[in-house]
């Protein structure tokens, strides 16, 4: 044998060696039998010894013509009755490597499933109005998964809506609340949920203040810490809710209008419009309470460009929208394509509107925001045109008329 010979032999070797390892490591970390498959290993190694030294050797002695073949006769025996051992030991085996392709198109084969809480035997027992039970079967799924988000919240809810124990159900979320690792969204939605819980069980306007501060607290110049802002910028309106329906009083309606089908008008009827004037002045008062409130100062913005024509004004108030910390891309790009119908709507000319759209680009280049923007860029020169008012229509002069219907006409000889 040559010596590359030997060499393609020995890879060969060391290849066909280093697979048949792999293989018994990949079939050790996917069995469910571990000891077993090492039972088998152990059998075949002594099977396939003994297949090496007593079976090889009556094959390589035997030679034609010889008594030696009476040895390889012997020997097909011996390899057939290791054949049969062989198979015994890995039947179960050799089919699941066949079958499990094909059954794994139906069941998924041998991918591990995630653990998971369920909590379907706990809502059945919570419509079934038993809420005691419902929560022995959440506190046994949390007792598998104490952090899980969804099981915690249905105990809160539970304690809450069904029980009426605000106290155990601000317990539970302030557990979960407290826990270094708890995701910043869902934190904010269980004090979201607990500060509606002080609203509608407990009508405790201030505990619900207090629980969305919280969360300005928590997380500062974050999206979550100016929803929390606006909720709280509202909360006003709650209490006078709240307020009305402890002392509730007869609401005295106006009588209805009489033959309003054959009234020649109803101009009377359409409710009058609040004053811009005291509206805009009401909004000024409450942004110096809440500056955070972007609903009050867009609707600001937009009363001092319409009714005061104070674009200036306008475009401060959006532009200070628009660099507020935290604010999702899409509200920003919706402030500043206010601004740009604001700014068309007030007469500006292509030079001015094109920074405001082209803010947005800058701002998100990757993002659809940026896409909007760019074809509106594209357009915006016929928005301004389209804004502007027509020039007013030219006055004709008055001719004769019916002239192919008039009778015969005499002509004066210097008419003609």
């Amino acid at each position: 044998m040559s010596h590359v010979s030997q060499i393609a032999s020995g890879v060969l070797a060391a290849f066909g060696i280093a697979s048949v390892l792999w293989l018994c490591w990949w079939s050790f970390k996917r069995s469910a039998d571990r000891p077993g498959l090492i039972t088998k290993w152990i059998f075949t190694s002594l099977i396939l010894l003994f297949v090496w030294k007593k079976v090889v050797p009556g094959f390589r002695e035997a030679q034609p013509g010889t008594l030696g073949g009476r040895g390889a006769i012997i020997g097909l025996f011996y390899m057939w009755v290791v054949g049969v051992i062989l198979y015994a030991i890995w039947r179960h085996s050799i089919t699941d490597i066949v079958a499990n392709p094909f059954a794994s198109l139906y069941d998924g084969g041998n991918i591990e499933v995630e653990p998971k809480p369920y909590y379907s035997v706990a809502l059945s027992k919570r419509k079934l109005n038993k809420p005691l039970e419902a929560i022995v079967e959440v506190r046994q799924q949390l007792d598998k998964f104490p952090n899980d988000y969804e099981g915690i919240l249905l105990l809160a809810s539970i304690q809450a809506e069904d029980l009426k124990d605000l106290f155990s159900a601000e317990t539970t979320l302030n557990h979960f609340c407290d826990w270094e690792e708890a995701p910043p969204r869902q934190v904010a939605a269980a004090l979201t949920q607990l500060a509606d819980w002080h609203l509608k069980i407990g009508h405790d306007v201030d505990s619900a203040r207090v629980t969305l501060e919280r969360i300005i607290e928590r997380f500062p110049d974050t999206e979550l810490s100016n929803a929390a802002a606006e909720r709280i910028a509202h909360l006003g309106g709650a209490e006078k809710i709240l307020l009305s329906a402890q002392d509730r009083r007869p609401v005295i309606l106006p009588a209805g209008v009489q033959s309003a089908g054959l009234r020649e008008s109803m101009r009377d009827l359409i409710p009058e419009e609040r004053d811009p004037e005291k509206l805009t002045e009401e909004l000024v008062k409450h942004l110096q309470e809440h500056p955070l409130d972007a609903e009050a100062r867009e609707r600001l913005a937009i009363l001092y460009a319409r009714h005061h024509h104070r674009l200036d004004l306008a475009t401060h108030e959006l532009v200070q929208l628009a660099e507020q910390p935290g604010q999702p891309p899409k509200r920003v790009a919706h402030w500043l394509n206010l601004l740009t119908d604001l700014q068309i709507h007030a007469g500006a000319d292509f030079e001015t509107v094109r920074p405001t759209l082209e803010k947005i680009v800058e701002l998100y280049p990757d993002l659809p925001v940026a896409d909007i923007a760019r074809r509106r860029l594209s357009i915006v020169k016929l928005e301004i045109k389209g804004q502007q008012k027509e020039p007013a229509a030219k006055v004709l002069g008055e001719y004769e008329q019916n002239i192919g219907l008039k009778g015969k006409r005499i002509y004066s000889p210097r008419e003609l």
